[in-house]
């Protein structure tokens, strides 16, 4: 069964960001939605007895609350699912005028 899950880090102050809302989408199609806990965490985003397939799949993060003088009022990270069986954990490393992402464990 596919697992997602992220955990965003605000790097101009080095610590979680907490409270960010997320949403999954396959397509135009949201799947779930979710907020970063104190930790800045979304452990997971796939809702009970939901089933994904392979294919490709968008986070979206709103982050224009947290920076409202930032660049980039949302970011959106697509990436693509092939293992029926893994965990997808979508990292988000973000500031007021950069992000970066990874493929993380």
């Amino acid at each position: 069964m596919i697992t997602i899950s992220t955990h965003v880090l605000d790097t101009s102050i080095g610590q979680p960001a907490a409270y960010i809302q997320v949403h999954l989408f396959s397509g135009d199609r949201k799947i779930a939605s979710g907020v970063t806990n104190a930790d800045g965490r979304c452990p997971s985003l796939v809702p009970s007895g939901v089933s994904l397939t392979p294919g490709v799949y968008r986070i979206v993060f709103d982050t224009g609350e947290r920076f409202p003088n930032g660049f980039y009022p949302e970011v959106n990270i697509t990436f693509t699912v092939r293992d029926l069986s893994a965990h997808y954990h979508v990292p988000l490393l973000i500031s007021p005028f950069g992000f970066t992402t990874y493929r993380g464990s």
